[in-house]
């Protein structure tokens, strides 16, 4: 073949790969950056784990945890690691990774509830058994400081996790919704609306910070804990992702810290959009301020994000407030920061 033949026919192959690559992002729904595994959806009857992967909890607190999920009509069981304690955590970190192993291992166990976060989650993630986990996919479930297993198992394994209520939260007519909606009953496009009842909880209420529509896999949760994980093998790449972040108890000037670590090391730079739930309490101190002057949180939020050109919204219900989204952490879906909407674009449990 003559080399000017050779070089057009090498074009036209290019430019026809560009092109079915590029309309295979646009039009498959399924589209996405690595190759995930959803669990088995639930079903009233079913068991569930509790767990305490971070730090321990009360005789009451377990007892509210059972009340919780029963009420939801499931079945709940738990090990006799659940109420150990070791300091702040619930037994070593090899005993709480053991407990998070055997519960993916029984094949009676349909799904996993985090009985609350705390402290010590990040901490057994060398300690998990992940072939397991991908041998035995099934719904985890948590939020705060339960941030470092969604990362740790959807980076090594693919599974699906959720961002939801932990055993002791409030189950409202709310979050037991999108509790059902995402985890019982999955369609393949599901509207999260927030709430409009816990201004209490949220002082700014929805507000946009971009404008704009975003699309990408959700990926996020507790902002001290995500970017705790930033340079760790269990850090996400958040190229093309919508990132969902929240926060508790943090000064305006922490805050300010965690998103310029995250600024600094990239994680914004390529990212699809930023969905931010309720960063309660997270004004400065009204007793013993770190600074006299601060900045409030809402300056610093629009400081640090209104100039990365993605759309963000602030706002969205989850986070430590009564009314939560269950969020899948590594599903498609779509942020409308103008309209304050999250949608989920595909069924995140099969």
């Amino acid at each position: 073949m003559k080399r000017r033949n050779f070089i057009k026919t090498v074009s036209a192959a290019s430019i026809v790969a560009a092109s079915v690559k590029s309309n295979t992002f646009a039009t498959n729904s399924y589209y996405r950056s690595k190759e995930v595994i959803k669990p088995p959806r639930l079903k009233k009857g079913d068991k569930l784990a509790l767990v305490t992967p971070g730090s321990y909890i009360s005789n009451k607190e377990k007892e509210k945890s059972i009340e919780n999920l029963e009420s939801l009509g499931f079945e709940v069981v738990y090990s006799d690691k659940l109420m150990l304690m070791n300091g702040y955590f619930s037994g070593s970190d090899k005993e709480r990774a053991d407990d998070i192993n055997e519960m993916f291992k029984r094949e009676d166990i349909k799904g996993i509830v985090c009985a609350r976060g705390g402290y010590g989650c990040a901490r057994i993630l060398p300690h998990i058994d992940y072939n397991i986990i991908k041998e035995n996919p099934k719904v985890l479930i948590g939020y705060s400081d339960v941030t470092a297993l969604l990362y740790g198992i959807y980076k090594k394994t693919g599974l699906i996790t959720f961002h939801g209520p932990v055993g002791i939260s409030t189950y409202n007519d709310f979050s037991e919704k999108y509790f059902n909606d995402v985890l019982l009953n999955p369609v393949e496009e599901l509207e999260l609306t927030s709430s409009d009842s816990g201004n209490n909880e949220n002082i700014y209420g929805l507000t946009t910070i971009s404008s704009g529509i975003a699309r990408g896999e959700l990926v996020g949760g507790n902002l001290s804990i995500v970017v705790s994980l930033i340079g760790t093998e269990y850090d996400i790449d958040t190229k093309g992702k919508i990132i969902f972040l929240e926060e508790y108890v943090e000064e305006p000037y922490r805050v300010d810290r965690m998103l310029t670590q995250m600024i600094q090391a990239g994680n914004f730079v390529e990212a699809a959009g930023i969905a931010l739930g309720v960063f309660r309490y997270c004004e400065s101190k009204e007793e013993n301020p770190s600074f006299t002057n601060s900045f409030t949180l809402m300056e610093v939020l629009k400081d640090r994000l209104s100039d990365l050109k993605i759309p963000v919204v602030y706002g969205l219900s989850f986070g430590h407030v009564k009314d939560k989204f269950t969020i899948p952490f590594g599903i498609r879906a779509e942020l409308d920061s103008d309209n304050y909407k999250l949608k989920l674009l595909e069924a995140a449990v099969k």
